[in-house]
């Protein structure tokens, strides 16, 4: 048995989605990792739009604490701010369908 495998028999289900019936705004993150590393991109972004960018910012923090861009941190911010508007945006849409 692979990891991948692994992974799709052992998801967590969401606490919001089991006693308050709401999606809650990391819902279809695990779906999404697990697509991707199947190397299904487009069914990956379907289940959750913010992963991609939200990995490329880690990547990013993580090649800024390295090698210290010199507008890193602001760069990083953006990012943030960047990623934070699809979780919300994803979380609205979800709600209103």
């Amino acid at each position: 048995m692979n990891f991948v495998n692994w992974l799709e028999e052992n998801m967590l289900a969401c606490p919001y989605q089991k006693y308050f019936d709401i999606a809650c705004l990391g819902c279809g993150m695990q779906r999404s990792f697990i697509a991707l590393l199947k190397g299904n991109i487009i069914e990956s972004l379907s289940y959750y739009p913010a992963l991609l960018p939200m990995l490329l910012m880690f990547f990013f923090l993580i090649a800024h604490l390295i090698f210290k861009f010199k507008k890193g941190a602001v760069w990083l911010k953006y990012q943030f701010l960047f990623v934070i508007a699809i979780v919300v945006i994803n979380f609205v849409v979800k709600l209103l369908y």
